[in-house]
């Protein structure tokens, strides 16, 4: 994942390197009580998000977390969205949900402690990614002796990098930035595809929704391949929840069941972004039931 932290899943690891602060382009409004004494906003849905974090979110609404929120929105019958915009850096929480500028994350890592996870609402994994045809049929682990020799494009500090350290794979490897600011830079998801389809790389490892987003943008003839095979090294797979305060137990429970009365509606929506979905026997939903 990409947007000040490039290509992991939000919040999984420390985040690394501080970039200078964006200006807010639009603060949310002060909250009033909710329930139960909570700081939530009862009108307005009031989100916590960086504004240039493809496909997740950015300042246009074209993220895949921007239509999720307008749909919880609705099911909670808000009456609008309205974002506190704030850099993927460390200080995010810090300066957003905690200092109740805002009520939710609408895509956090499960089992972060600086928030409260609702339950997940979808399932994904590192992946990798190469061109079809290219030999590397049937590869499902990082482990594969296929993979010997071949350049791989990896983000730096990624769970990927230690099974690849651990399968001398760094050698030949392509290391792309962690840290990068997309204000001014390319998503380090896009420019890997772009990379391996101009033949600089061999293969790219990387968070699945930044892989299946950017390979659609561009039209690329490749394989996604999930990896969740992996026996030893760091895990591959990620429950993906919302993030609230701590003290918000009422409106953890209001989210939770808008997810679960919509989860239909929600995998079709991650679906059309080319999300990677896995679930929980590690088998890819490729439709919304019905």
């Amino acid at each position: 994942m990409t947007g000040r932290v490039a290509s992991k899943p939000r919040f999984v690891l420390p985040l690394l390197g501080a970039l200078a602060l964006l200006p807010s382009a639009a603060w949310a409004q002060g909250a009033g009580l909710g329930a139960a004494g909570e700081l939530v906003d009862p009108d307005i849905l009031r989100v916590c998000a960086d504004p240039s974090n493809m496909p997740f979110t950015d300042q246009n609404g074209q993220g895949f977390e921007n239509k999720l929120a307008e749909l919880v929105a609705r099911k909670t019958g808000r009456k609008s969205v309205a974002y506190t915009w704030f850099p993927t850096v460390i200080g995010f929480v810090r300066n957003t949900l905690a200092a109740n500028r805002c009520d939710v994350i609408m895509g956090y890592a499960q089992g972060d402690e600086l928030v409260q996870n609702t339950n997940a609402y979808y399932r994904s994994s590192y992946v990798l990614v190469h061109p079809k045809g290219d030999g590397l049929e049937g590869v499902e682990t990082i482990e594969d002796p296929k993979l010997t020799g071949k350049r791989i494009g990896v983000v730096e500090r990624t769970p990927p990098t230690a099974n690849m350290a651990v399968n001398k794979l760094l050698r030949t490897a392509k290391i792309y930035p962690l840290a990068v600011d997309t204000r001014v830079t390319p998503s380090m998801g896009e420019v890997m595809i772009k990379d391996m389809l101009a033949g600089k790389i061999d293969a790219a490892i990387l968070w699945g929704p930044m892989a299946g987003y950017y390979v659609r943008q561009l039209g690329a003839n490749v394989a996604i391949v999930p990896l969740v095979k992996e026996k030893t090294g760091s895990r591959m797979s990620y429950r993906i929840t919302m993030g609230v305060r701590p003290s918000d137990q009422e409106w953890k429970r209001t989210l939770n069941k808008v997810i679960r009365e919509n989860q239909a509606e929600i995998n079709k929506l991650l679906l059309d972004y080319n999300v990677p979905l896995i679930d929980e026997h590690d088998n890819l939903i490729t439709a919304t039931p019905g």
